[in-house]
């Protein structure tokens, strides 16, 4: 493999220098001239597109639409809703001038003095305040309602360390933000839009979750519930992928939006807000990649075949081009995506690596022996795994392959998943066992005393209580902390 991409740190030497070198070496992403801000590079966007393509159709198949809200938010909607700006207020970036004019000395522009706002105006760290300041204009009666609205957006939240995708100052994303008339239904939107995540994590991304509520101390600000998914990254840390809030009424309270019920009477809206980010490309590299590049699932994989020739001279590639325009255009018929990459400035060899580390579940090759025995090399990216088909028949080998990929790639992490939650009871094996990373089931008294003691001690936190576990987990026991009673055991990890 051509040392310039091959040069990647070990994950066993240096898991997060790994994370840091793929991201680059992959060209997915790289660092910006403003400080936590990253540049999102065609190949790592072209993931994104695809990730936000298909959510986009699982959110309207569940009757959702989207629109689109300001970006600068005016201060005091935020002081309204008292937990949501205690939340937000320490990660805001503040807009406070209009116009920028040339320095008299002649040193370059700076901010006009003049211009200064009446009222400072916040760049979006989240968009409930202003969507239910406007939802308020769009609802009088239960005829109004639900309002089932999703916008595509970027969101800015001054973060002190950042990471590329995994935690950045801005970061895209999309938001959901509905109203409904009772809290049933409200409760049951917030729960439905976390198993929508949850279905694209596992079938599309091939990351295994748990779904679950989150503890109050961990809800999102101004949320009455927050529902999440977590996965388990190889370095045995977890990574909340996803959250949908239950905001009961407390924005529709903070903003005066009520309705006419159907027995003619006044009520506060209910709501849910849900979202996920590009902190998912983080979920999908960390779960997956190994020590040659990224391994990606074919379902997000913007090249999902590679074709390249391997040639002597300029008329066997001729005859090799013919033989595989074909393949492409049956492969592509089939609605796969594939790259048929002859040209000639870079060597077989160099583009080899080149897929590999870009994850190209697929790679096909045709030499001149190929040519003579209509075969071609195939080798598939999960396995590294070489063998030579015929070309017969060959479109329909590899979208079964790809298949096969996909699913091969969700039961090896599903694997490494269930072999990292292990169960405790006391506190002395709960520091031991969090230093070999994974997911604790543990007993917890539901203080938050407690939860904060513990994170201050190991530095873990509680991931959420799951939705789904066995009888055992969820029988009474006693706290490993403080003795104390507790209902059910908690899934806890260290995470990012």
């Amino acid at each position: 493999m051509a040392k310039e991409l091959k040069d990647l740190t070990k994950r066993s030497e240096n898991y997060s220098q790994w994370y840091n070198d793929l991201v680059v070496k992959a060209d997915l992403a790289e660092q910006s001239p403003v400080r936590g801000c990253m540049v999102i590079k065609p190949y790592g966007y072209a993931i994104w597109e695809k990730m936000q393509r298909i959510l986009d159709d699982m959110f309207k198949a569940t009757g959702h639409v989207n629109a689109y809200f300001p970006l600068l938010i005016p201060k005091s909607y935020l002081s309204r809703e008292a937990e949501h700006v205690e939340g937000f207020a320490k990660e805001c970036a503040v807009v406070t001038h209009y116009r920028l004019k040339n320095a008299e000395d002649g040193s370059g522009v700076i901010v006009d003095p003049a211009a200064k706002l009446e009222e400072e105006l916040i760049i979006r760290p989240t968009s409930e305040t202003i969507i239910w300041s406007t939802y308020k204009n769009w609802i009088n009666s239960y005829r109004d309602l639900p309002i089932l609205c999703n916008q595509w957006a970027n969101v800015m939240r001054w973060e002190m360390r950042t990471r590329l995708f995994l935690r950045t100052a801005e970061f895209l994303w999309q938001e959901g933000h509905t109203a409904h008339a009772t809290r049933e239904e409200a409760e049951a939107e917030a729960q439905k839009m976390l198993h929508v995540y949850g279905d694209f994590a596992e079938k599309y991304m091939a990351v295994p979750v748990i779904k679950g509520v989150k503890s109050a101390n961990e809800r999102f600000a101004g949320a009455l519930d927050t529902y999440t998914i977590e996965g388990l990254m190889q370095d045995g840390k977890a990574l909340q992928c996803g959250t949908s809030h239950f905001l009961g009424q407390n924005f529709a309270k903070a903003f005066n939006v009520q309705f006419v019920d159907k027995n003619n009477k006044l009520d506060y809206v209910w709501a849910t807000s849900w979202g996920v980010s590009t902190r998912l490309m983080g979920a999908l590299i960390m779960t997956h990649s190994d020590d040659n590049g990224l391994v990606l699932p074919p379902h997000l994989a913007p090249i999902q075949v590679v074709i390249v020739p391997i040639y002597k001279n300029d008329e066997q590639l001729k005859q090799i081009d013919a033989k595989v325009e074909g393949i492409v255009n049956n492969l592509r018929a089939m609605g796969i995506s594939v790259k048929y990459d002859n040209a000639d400035n870079k060597r077989p060899g160099f583009k080899f690596a080149d897929y590999e580390l870009k994850g190209v579940p697929v790679r096909l090759v045709m030499g001149g022996r190929d040519l003579e025995n209509n075969t071609m090399e195939v080798m598939r990216r999960d396995t590294l795994e070489k063998e030579t088909r015929t070309c017969d028949g060959i479109e329909e080998y590899v979208k079964n392959l790809l298949e096969e990929i996909q699913a091969n790639i969700y039961q090896k992490a599903l694997k490494y998943r269930n072999e990292h939650i292990v169960k405790v009871d006391t506190y002395d094996e709960f520091k031991e066992q969090i230093e070999k990373g994974g997911f604790i089931l543990a007993h917890w008294d539901g203080t938050t005393e407690t939860e904060e003691r513990i994170k201050e001690e190991t530095k873990a936190t509680i991931r959420c209580l799951p939705f789904e576990a066995d009888e055992e987990s969820l029988t009474p026991g006693v706290d490993m902390v403080t003795g104390k009673p507790s209902a059910r055991r908690v899934l806890f990890a260290r995470a990012y």
